[in-house]
């Protein structure tokens, strides 16, 4: 298991922290999904993680081990694939991979020769026709793939995937993501960072979302969900906008109300996030008795987006 205790880190001269108490563990055989806004604190993690960062306060442990203590025995314990090409551009698919499966003195040291290695890393990444191509003129999936690679030839514990499947194509992203699934049912652990929820909530069994450097919620993604709100979502004709509003805020956070536009001036949408003594049949009843006809009704429990824009608000974050 790898476990983060009370992680505290201030950069010289901030006034706040980037992180502040940040607690989580992570299981081998199993994807996190570690989530959270531009600013959130994600990257000073990532760097402590990966030793590029020393910790000012709190503790990472590996297996029973101190990160320092781990990395001295097995340095490649803990890979990362970082969100930028990780790689030597004007070396060949097989040059980069023999380059970096040298500077492994660990798994170099084994009884697994880099050359099985290398083999293995191409294969795993369907890479095997693309090995003697430079990197800089592979396409942005096949980068992705080298990417990926790269960080598992060393067999680590545990891998952090930082932003891995950006600017790919819908296919490479299919391959990527079935790639991760593989490495985690081969027992190794993935923390997955994405701005792209869907496949977090495709991927990982357990969530933290940060922000502002703290921990805001974490657990297993079904529990997180089924524990959210109701949201109800409808159109109607008949009652206007203000008067939708004022229906709803009696039963819940309005999300958004407003006049459809190119339709007649009484049709209006309306979403609400309800209170947990609140059912949706209850909220169409009112609104049907102050006089609206329903045109379309649904309702639902938050997806993973939704959780986290309400967790972290929707104010844009540009660092």
């Amino acid at each position: 298991m790898l476990t983060l205790s009370g992680i505290h880190t201030r950069y010289p001269g901030a006034t706040g922290f980037a992180l502040e108490g940040v607690t989580f563990t992570v299981e081998r055989g199993e994807v996190l999904g570690l989530l959270g806004p531009n600013g959130a604190g994600k990257t000073t993690l990532i760097s402590h993680l990966a030793g590029i960062l020393p910790l000012q306060q709190g503790s990472i442990g590996v297996d029973g081990q101190s990160l320092q203590q781990s990395r001295k025995t097995h340095p490649a314990r803990i890979a990362v694939a970082p969100q930028e090409y990780a790689f030597f551009p004007t070396l060949t698919v097989c040059e980069n991979l023999q380059c970096f499966g040298a500077m492994d003195h660990g798994a170099a040291s084994s009884s697994d020769p880099l050359k099985s290695r290398i083999s293995r890393a191409l294969s795993f990444a369907q890479l095997e026709s693309f090995s003697g191509q430079r990197a800089n003129t592979l396409s942005g999936g096949l980068k992705r793939r080298l990417n990926l690679a790269i960080a598992s030839m060393s067999d680590p514990d545990y891998l952090l995937l930082d932003e891995p499947t950006v600017g790919v194509d819908p296919q490479s992203r299919a391959f990527l993501l079935d790639a991760v699934r593989q490495l985690a049912s081969d027992g190794m652990g993935v923390i997955y960072t994405s701005h792209y929820m869907e496949e977090v909530e495709a991927l990982a069994q357990r969530v933290v979302i940060i922000d502002h450097g703290k921990v805001l919620c974490q657990g297993a993604l079904n529990t997180l969900l089924a524990s959210g709100q109701t949201e109800l979502r409808f159109e109607q004709i008949g009652l206007s906008d203000i008067n939708v509003r004022n229906v709803l805020q009696n039963y819940g956070q309005v999300q958004s109300s407003r006049q459809l536009i190119g339709q007649s001036s009484e049709q209006c949408s309306g979403q609400v996030l309800l209170h947990s003594h609140y059912q949706p049949g209850q909220v169409l009843l009112a609104l049907e008795q102050a006089g609206a006809r329903f045109v379309h009704a649904e309702f639902g429990r938050l997806n993973l987006e939704q959780l986290f824009m309400q967790l972290t608000k929707r104010s844009l974050r540009d660092n």
